[in-house]
């Protein structure tokens, strides 16, 4: 199965870049596995968006009209120094769009 084809977190229209607020509940840079990943796995997942400059969308977002950066990516040193989305924000070419994750993932 090949990689998912997600939406941009960008929004070229209005210049923003929607990242999550906070991580989601079961966010996979919280402590203690919760999504039940392989181990190392979120260790390919940021290695694959930092050599390609991009990013980790949060799950809680991926089926929605606005996918958002993940938090957890955002605050990682590698995905904050090497996502282009995050870089045109720091030089002011993009905006920063703070979204609430949606709480699908919440009993």
């Amino acid at each position: 199965m090949g990689p998912r084809v997600v939406p941009g977190v960008a929004d070229r229209e209005t210049g923003t870049v929607r990242q999550c607020d906070d991580l989601c509940d079961t966010c996979i840079f919280r402590p203690g596995n919760l999504m039940h990943l392989a181990p190392g796995r979120v260790h390919q997942l940021v290695q694959a968006a930092v050599e390609n400059e991009g990013d980790i969308v949060c799950h809680a977002t991926l089926d929605t009209p606005e996918p958002a950066i993940c938090a957890g990516f955002a605050r990682h040193p590698l995905g904050a120094a090497r996502s282009l989305a995050l870089r045109m924000i720091r030089v002011g070419a993009a905006t920063l769009q703070l979204i609430t994750p949606p709480a699908k993932d919440r009993p």
